[in-house]
């Protein structure tokens, strides 16, 4: 599958963020892209080289964190022929392989102090030096970065040079997270998941079901849209039956009944206790008020919805793995399938 480029979306949160970035994309100014993994950091920054004059020149990416300490300078600014050891011929660096375009710098964060100062210079003065070389040379780069840390807590405490970050911070586009940008999940979810049928050829898109839907949006999505994405795809993937709407999804795809255990043992009290399922505090319809019934049948019928919600917040638990489902229950597993079909919730 090609590289996403594409935004979706269209929760304001969301769209305000990739307006501020089209309007500072002109500007040939530093800008600091700032959210949690997965948000899209570096699409934005693609879109500000893609919307600057800058558009026909090179777009160059460095993650910062990738790079041990001792070889991010020479990464950064190139080295000279036995500036150090095993360095037998010259290299460029990412500034020079940038020049006239974008460099992009993924994880800000995680720069030594001594890079901050070259870098420093380099974006003040638009001048580097290689490693080992005593002439500095000019270079036309706009430098857009990256991060997920509190850089302005990391000045405070002297773990990043405030006078680097002033520089940098000439506009600071702050990306939001999946779980405040309301009703984008759904729009996700129905583009990823087209997206993926279309690769495995399937003859049309049936959609996702209830169970999947509601598990998709209770999730929390630390990882974002990266996560939802793989998840998508993983759900699809795994379905079966093209003509039925998917109804199974996989958060954790290491989550397994027979995964490895730990080495810290447990004691055998503990290995005897099943795993628990925290149940509704009160059955439906009353909120936390005491169950008012009119007689035997309303009385089963209540007892009937609450253990359909122990169900489905054990299938939950579980990640929808049914055998898992059933060992947490203390059941077998043709009781908890009869369980299960009793209440509607094999799927549809």
């Amino acid at each position: 599958m090609e590289r996403e480029t594409q935004f979706v979306g269209e929760s304001g949160a969301f769209l305000d963020a990739v307006e501020k970035a089209s309007r500072a994309a002109p500007l040939n100014r530093p800008v600091l892209v700032v959210g949690e993994r997965g948000t899209g950091k570096e699409l934005i920054a693609e879109r500000l080289h893609r919307l600057s004059l800058r558009w026909d020149g090179p777009f160059v990416t460095l993650n910062c964190a990738a790079m041990p300490e001792t070889l991010i300078e020479a990464e950064l600014f190139g080295h000279e022929a036995g500036a150090f050891t095993g360095a037998t011929k010259a290299r460029v660096g990412r500034f020079e392989e940038a020049d006239g375009g974008t460099l992009f710098l993924d994880e800000l964060g995680t720069l030594s102090s001594g890079a901050q100062e070259r870098l420093l210079r380099a974006v003040e003065y638009g001048e580097i030096t290689r490693i080992g070389s005593s002439r500095p040379q000019r270079v036309d780069v706009r430098i857009v970065a990256a991060t997920n840390a509190n850089l302005p807590k990391m000045a405070e405490e002297n773990r990043f040079r405030a006078d680097l970050l002033d520089r940098l911070s000439f506009e600071v586009v702050t990306l939001p997270p999946l779980r405040v940008r309301e009703g984008d999940i759904p729009v996700l979810t129905d583009y990823f998941g087209r997206r993926m049928a279309a690769e495995l050829e399937w003859p049309s898109w049936p959609g996702f079901g209830r169970l999947a839907t509601e598990a998709l949006n209770r999730h929390e999505w630390p990882g974002n849209v990266r996560e939802l994405r793989n998840v998508i795809e993983r759900a699809v993937y795994q379905w079966n039956d093209h003509n039925r709407p998917v109804d199974h999804v996989v958060f954790d795809p290491f989550e397994s009944p027979w995964k490895p255990r730990e080495k810290a043992v447990r004691s055998e009290a503990e290995q005897a206790e099943p795993a628990s399922v925290e149940a509704p505090s009160s059955p439906p319809g009353n909120g936390s008020r005491e169950p008012v019934f009119d007689g035997v049948d309303d009385m089963k019928a209540a007892v009937e919805a609450y253990e359909k919600r122990i169900l489905e917040a054990a299938l939950a638990k579980s990640r929808y793995n049914q055998r898992q489902t059933a060992k947490t229950l203390n059941l077998t597993y043709d009781q908890l399938r009869h369980s299960l079909k009793r209440h509607d919730l094999l799927g549809s």
